[in-house]
């Protein structure tokens, strides 16, 4: 074999197992996800069905801007690291310390991209009306 040949072929190698391993993280990211509000005493709102792939593929938001687990003020979960129930930092219920409940940290996460989206001038989701995002509760 000559060397550009060579050269070729592991080029081609490295950039299959690169697409390999970004079709397999990728097709670990659920389609849709159902948030619910659980943990409230009263359910004022229904669920909200979040289009979790399409925000990853389509819209190219990072893994980290959503998940998160911060150490000494700096968020140090990455991409591989497991994905807990907000609601197991986020108490539902009540603040605790910093951390802010976990109504106000949904809120907080999808409207303000929403709106921030919307004032950039692009498409954007819906962040105005409570019933563009919850379900009618069954």
């Amino acid at each position: 074999m000559n060397k550009k040949f060579a050269t070729l072929l592991l080029a081609l190698f490295v950039g299959l197992v690169f697409v390999s391993v970004g079709v397999l993280t990728a097709a670990d990211v659920p389609n849709e996800i159902m948030i619910q509000n659980e943990g409230y005493k009263k359910d004022k709102k229904g669920p909200v069905k979040f289009s979790h792939k399409k925000h990853h593929e389509e819209y190219k938001l990072a893994c980290t801007d959503c998940h998160h687990h911060y150490e000494g003020g700096k968020n140090v979960w990455k991409e591989g690291d497991p994905v807990k129930k907000c609601s197991s930092c986020h108490n539902p219920k009540k603040k605790e310390g910093k951390v802010m409940k976990l109504q106000n940290a949904y809120h907080r996460n999808c409207k303000n991209c929403h709106k921030a989206l919307g004032k950039a001038g692009k498409k954007t989701g819906p962040f105005k009306k409570c019933n563009q995002c919850h379900q009618k509760k069954s």
